[in-house]
């Protein structure tokens, strides 16, 4: 994976696809187990615009996150049970790698062009201990959690990965 192949942003900060992304999966996390949701209840319901989120639900069902079924009462539903999602590999699968310099990416290191010496880098050091704290957070915290402490109830379901 390539840094340039993905649209930056500012370090903390997700990418609008992003935050489409996570609006999606709470949604389909919320529906009721077996009737998963239409593309067109998501859009209402999460005000998110069609075009974007076709592409961002095929990016998810990608990933196996999500599964799809065609017809009349076909839509989009969970694969995976929230409490098994993290939210950093979701993040990664919408946005590519989230380092805030490529030096520090664990999916997609590559060595800055303007680096003299990265052992001793001062930029690299600057960030590399508030980068570790946000991966780890990241890594460790679960769609399920996210939804529990915003008083979102996580649907009983489990699944198999």
């Amino acid at each position: 994976m390539q840094f340039t192949r993905f649209r930056p942003y500012l370090w903390g900060m997700i990418s609008q696809r992003a935050r489409y992304a996570f609006k999606a999966m709470v949604a389909l996390a919320r529906a009721k187990p077996g009737e998963g949701l239409q593309i067109r209840q998501l859009c209402e319901q999460e005000k998110l615009p069609r075009k974007f989120l076709e592409q961002i639900l095929l990016t998810l069902k990608a990933a196996g996150y999500i599964t799809s079924r065609r017809g009349r009462d076909g839509g989009y539903e969970m694969l995976k049970d929230p409490e098994k999602i993290q939210i950093g590999p979701l993040l990664r699968t919408v946005d590519g790698p989230i380092a805030p310099l490529p030096c520090l990416s664990r999916t997609a290191y590559r060595r800055c062009e303007d680096c003299r010496d990265e052992a001793h880098c001062e930029l690299r050091i600057a960030f590399d201990k508030a980068y570790s704290l946000y991966l780890s957070a990241l890594e460790k915290t679960t769609l399920a959690e996210v939804m529990n402490a915003a008083g979102q109830p996580v649907r009983d379901l489990l699944l198999n990965d």
